[in-house]
């Protein structure tokens, strides 16, 4: 059964201002995670824009004696296209990142943007109506990554936040209006405007969407369609220079991905690479690797996520 699949427990939302509500409650164990023989906890976050968002959350490792978050650095796990985040634990548990990184001492939580089957709520929309289905990645980097950073961020006492993301991710990178109000803009990783205060930001994954010599938002196919969005006929560049170059990152990709290929994927390297701080910028290149093998791989556990884990501990 998949975790996308649980039903929700207990309603107690708290708000803060418009961004986001919340309820965490306790769950009961699905299947595969009692295989793990950990808890869960399922959290609602609703955006700016309405739309009701599932968060899962696995608080500890399966080798835990003590069950306590509070020296437990938060991660977030933000999934791709086509996929919910249930990808994430859909393994085993030492081939699953989910489990690897609770293994590994953090407190992990599983965004599922909106749209998957387990965010399919919003304050005014029901799923039948065309405009709930009237967004594009740019409303997920807008709205859904910033509500769902503000949300973990509040809940962990306001640690810094470390940030993992597969596909889409990168124009949730460089998305400049991305920008969480009060103490969380310069403490949760991620935040990516002008003058950021952040501390790490780990992606991975191929780029899916890297053309006409730039990271654009959503080409509408005509220049009518553009303009009416964008006031201009070619849709805008994401602001990925924006990023400081004392900012660590970590970013994969593979030789066999052909949604995110090498020329597109070595192209936005340049523009992240440029200036940055050495000491601070890992690149790691898969030439097996598809788009998928990143999230699903038999050895992925060995190739990638050790050396995630292993940034995350230097960072």
């Amino acid at each position: 059964m998949p975790i996308s699949g649980i039903e929700e427990a207990l309603e107690g939302p708290e708000r803060r201002g418009r961004s986001s509500s919340s309820s965490a409650d306790h769950l009961g164990r699905t299947p595969r995670v009692r295989a793990y023989a950990c808890e869960l906890f399922l959290s609602k976050v609703t955006t700016e824009d309405g739309y009701i968002l599932s968060l899962k959350r696995i608080p500890h490792g399966l080798s835990d004696a003590d069950n306590s978050t509070e020296d437990r650095s938060p991660v977030l796990l933000f999934h791709g296209l086509m996929v919910d985040g249930f990808c994430w634990v859909l393994s085993t548990p030492k081939q699953s990142l989910g489990f690897i990184l609770a293994d590994a001492g953090f407190d992990v939580w599983i965004a599922n943007c909106r749209g998957t089957k387990s965010s399919r709520k919003h304050t005014t929309l029901k799923p039948e109506d065309p405009a709930f289905w009237d967004f594009t990645w740019d409303e997920l980097a807008a709205y859904d990554l910033p509500a769902v950073l503000q949300f973990v961020y509040n809940q962990t006492g306001g640690k810094k936040v470390h940030y993992v993301g597969h596909s889409l991710t990168i124009h949730m990178l460089g998305f400049h209006e991305f920008n969480p109000v009060g103490r969380v803009a310069q403490e949760v990783l991620g935040q990516v405007c002008t003058d950021p205060e952040v501390d790490c930001y780990d992606l991975f994954g191929a780029v899916a969407v890297v053309r006409k010599a730039g990271v654009r938002r959503y080409d509408y196919g005509n220049e009518k369609e553009n303009m009416k969005h964008y006031n201009q006929p070619e849709p805008p560049l994401y602001n990925l220079s924006s990023i400081p170059t004392h900012v660590p990152l970590f970013l994969t990709h593979g030789g066999q991905d052909f949604l995110g290929d090498v020329p597109d994927t070595r192209h936005l390297l340049r523009t992240l690479v440029r200036e940055h701080d050495s000491d601070d910028i890992e690149v790691l290149y898969m030439p097996d690797y598809a788009h998928g093998d990143f999230v699903m791989g038999y050895n992925a556990p060995q190739l990638i996520y050790k050396p995630i884990v292993e940034f995350f501990k230097r960072h």
